[in-house]
Order: structure tokens, then sequence, then C-alpha cells
């Protein structure tokens, strides 16, 4: 049921969803309630708009990122590196049979990176999915393949592919760590996604140092940004509400700590 309905809040978190609905109602309205109608759907365009411009998408990923802290020591050689799942398009990759990425594949890079490097033993993939089918592409399953056709030996690769969103990584996670008695642990994930998750695993009694990746927030002065609507500033206004919106429900729920 919770995932069912966080699909339902990431609908609704959505600003071209609000610029819709109030589309909606104001052609809903346009006979009976003339001015009322004419002033929605002007407001549906200021909210299509102004979560559209790269000012207004950069100053929320930015805010979304502020809590990312990278506590990686570079001379250390960790026990085992745990890579979130998140960086994989399942439905693309059931459709093409190969492996195809979003814009966080850097998660599974950078811990290739690692593992190739000799700051990591062993490599934990924690990403399972949200399709029922039993055929379901498995996000661990993918990456397991992956690695190994980049030449990582089978046996530094650990996988879990159980768990369906951020709060399960962490549980699952756990159950494994515990199992194999690692102690120096990094974890690596989105720079936006890294409070949300480092919480996770410290309601579980995981604190492990901290890498974020694919940061998304630049550094570029407000006079030089575009104030022309991009549908890449929407899909990242988008993302940084949903992942705000995320952190409010975890942080209620009880599965965070600080």
């Amino acid at each position: 049921m919770f995932l069912f309905l966080s699909k339902v809040l990431d609908l609704l978190l959505a600003p071209l969803s609000w610029a819709l609905l109030l589309w909606l109602v104001a052609w809903a309205l346009r006979r009976r309630r003339e001015r009322l109608s004419r002033v929605l759907s002007v407001l549906g365009g200021v909210v299509l708009y102004a979560f559209s411009i790269e000012p207004v998408a950069m100053g929320l990923m930015r805010a979304t990122e502020a809590g990312a802290v990278r506590s990686f020591q570079p001379g250390a050689t960790y026990d085992a590196v745990i890579v979130l799942g998140g960086g994989l398009d399942p439905a693309a990759t059931e459709r093409t049979g190969v492996p195809e990425y979003n814009a966080a594949a850097e998660r599974v890079l950078r811990g290739f990176e690692l593992l190739r490097e000799g700051r990591a033993r062993q490599v934990l993939i924690s990403g399972g999915s949200l399709d029922p089918r039993p055929e379901a592409v498995v996000e661990a399953d993918v990456l397991l393949r992956q690695l190994q056709q980049w030449g990582i030996p089978r046996e530094r690769i650990v996988t879990e592919g159980r768990s369906r969103n951020t709060r399960e990584n962490a549980v699952e996670s756990a159950r494994i760590i515990q199992a194999r008695g690692w102690k120096s642990l990094l974890l690596v994930t989105s720079a936006a996604h890294m409070p949300r998750a480092a919480g996770c695993f410290a309601a579980v009694g995981l604190r492990p140092d901290l890498l974020p990746v694919d940061s998304r927030a630049s550094n570029t002065p407000l006079r030089r940004m575009s104030w022309l609507p991009r549908s890449g500033a929407l899909n990242l206004s988008t993302d940084a509400l949903r992942e705000l919106a995320g952190r409010v429900v975890y942080r209620v729920r009880g599965w965070t700590a600080p």
C-alpha cells in the first residue's frame, strides 16, 4: 500500500500535474465562473513557467543537495562499498536487452572505479524492482552482470534484489552486512538522495562513510542563468520536490535517524 501511495504522491508533486489540474478546473468552470476560469488558466501557466526555468530549478536542487555530506576517506580500503540502485532504466533495459541507464548512472560507475582502484574489497549492490512480474528486470542482477563484463570478479560482488525503496535498501543491506561481518563501509548514491539514504542506514544502526555522486546543482550565478522555460529544468524541479517530500514522509514514519 505504501508503494502505491508513494507513486500517487509522486504524481501529485509534479508541477506539470499542478498546471494540468489548474487548466482542467479552469475548463470546467469556463461557463459558470468565467473570471475564475481565466485566473486559474493564468495561474496554471505561471506554475508551469516558474518551475521550468533555471533559477527556480537550480535553487530547488541546491537546497536538496545541501545536506549531502562527503566523508569518504581516499586513503582507506573499505570492506565494502554499498551502491544503491536507481541508476538503471528498467523499461528500456527490458526493451533492448542491454543495460540502459538514467541520469544517476554515476552511482554504479563510481562503485566500479572504487573496486578497480582497490579502495573497496567488495561491493554490495542494493536494488530490486517495483514491477511484480516474475520476468521483471531486477536492477541488482543487471548491475552484477555489468560489473562482471567490466572485469570485476564475481566473488567481489554481492547483490540484494529485494528492496523497492530507500528504507528497504537499508534494512536488506544491514542483514547482509551483519552476516558477512563487514566493518568499514562506504555508501554511494546521488547527492540529492544522500541525506535520506544516510538517515535510513543510521536508523538501522549503520553509519557508513558517505560518497555523494551525480551532483546536478550548478554554481552558475543567477545573472547568467536562462529565464527561458526548458523541459530539463522542469524535470530537475520535479526531482527536487519529490526528494524533499520523500524526506518529510520518511521522517514522519520514523524511517530516518539524525
